[in-house]
């Protein structure tokens, strides 16, 4: 990332997921291994504006079209999330890449874009020192999909937006934000209110890394009861506690706009606020050690008419994951889970 590395640290925690947990994941593009799901389609780099910047931009479209084909939005998780799906934390996931891909082959064109702080997007033009405005995602992805719209190839009465992880939220929202109603693709989504979502997975960090002996017990204590002085804090609009200690990264003033601004969506609530017609298939991994069953299935008591398709063997980034001796950890070297492209073509064969 070429951005400066202040306001770039300050980005990279604008979310839950990849400022909690943290993955060993580095390997070159030489090295990988793992065969990549799909078909490349026909791409081109594009760009459009947001607030004066620049956002950097790629669209895939299906090898071979007659007319117009449908066309899909791709909108990143958490954190400094590039148009691939790849942050500092995880380089290689590729996730927003994989779906391209399956699109591509499905027949459906795609757009994905660096979100602000990532890729060759960066600051987008912004003061570095400014604190950032959040809304300023949501503008992103009003552009991108208006871009989408533009592109000859695309089908506007045929589009469907895949959000995925904290930019299922986003997903959730676009009939607020777009003309008209696409059809939704929620990948790994919270089904809670994001502070809970980092409170769960703070815990559950923490007990592990207390059990291994790696953390004692009153530094356990003491993290999780900051953690949740911090998480009331914010809902109660007061200053966040002092002495945040390891946990500054996720909790610093820098951070609060924005958090208190992300929790504030509860998804069950924006699911039941949704067009009464509105396509939603729900994607989540059995392995997601980021986004729980919970938390999915009660995210699926606003979204009564959804379509939910449950991985076996997938994590949060839909490649496959094994647990045990000698298993294979790094993302570019796991396959993509082959149970979305199948899933992913029979709901948009039924969307429109």
């Amino acid at each position: 990332m070429s951005t400066p590395a202040p306001a770039s640290a300050r980005l990279r925690v604008l979310t839950a997921a990849a400022a909690v947990l943290l993955f060993t994941s580095a390997c070159t593009a030489e090295e990988r291994s793992a065969p990549s799901p799909g078909v490349d389609g026909r791409t081109r780099d594009l760009s459009f504006s947001v607030d004066g910047g620049a956002v950097f931009a790629t669209f895939t479209a299906p090898d071979s079209t007659v007319g117009t084909v449908p066309g899909a939005l791709i909108i990143s998780g958490s954190g400094g999330t590039d148009r691939d799906g790849n942050a500092e934390v995880r380089p290689d996931a590729d996730t927003n890449l994989n779906f391209s891909r399956v699109l591509a082959e499905a027949g459906v064109a795609s757009l994905r874009y660096d979100k602000l702080g990532s890729g060759e997007t960066g600051l987008g033009g912004l003061d570095p020192d400014a604190e950032v405005d959040p809304e300023v995602f949501d503008r992103q992805m009003t552009a991108a999909y208006e871009e989408l719209l533009a592109q000859p190839e695309v089908d506007p009465e045929r589009t469907v937006i895949v959000g995925h992880s904290e930019g299922s939220l986003y997903a959730l929202r676009a009939h607020e934000l777009l003309e008209g109603s696409p059809a939704l693709v929620l990948a790994a989504p919270p089904g809670t209110r994001m502070l809970d979502v980092i409170d769960r997975q703070l815990t559950e960090q923490v007990r592990r890394a207390e059990a291994s002996g790696r953390l004692g017990g009153s530094e356990a204590v003491d993290t999780l009861s900051y953690a949740r002085a911090a998480r009331a804090a914010l809902r109660g609009g007061r200053d966040l506690p002092e002495d945040a200690g390891g946990l500054t990264g996720i909790f610093s003033e820098n951070n609060v706009g924005f958090l208190r601004w992300i929790d504030a969506f509860d998804p069950v609530d924006l699911a039941r606020d949704l067009p009464a017609d509105t396509p939603v298939l729900v994607l989540w991994g059995e392995e997601d050690a980021q986004i729980s069953r919970d938390e999915v299935d009660r995210l699926m008591t606003g979204l009564s008419d959804a379509e939910r398709v449950d991985v076996p063997g997938a994590d949060h980034i839909f490649r496959e994951f094994e647990d045990g001796p000698g298993a294979t950890v790094l993302d570019a070297d796991r396959p993509f889970a082959p149970e979305v492209a199948p899933a992913l073509e029979g709901f948009l064969d039924d969307a429109w």
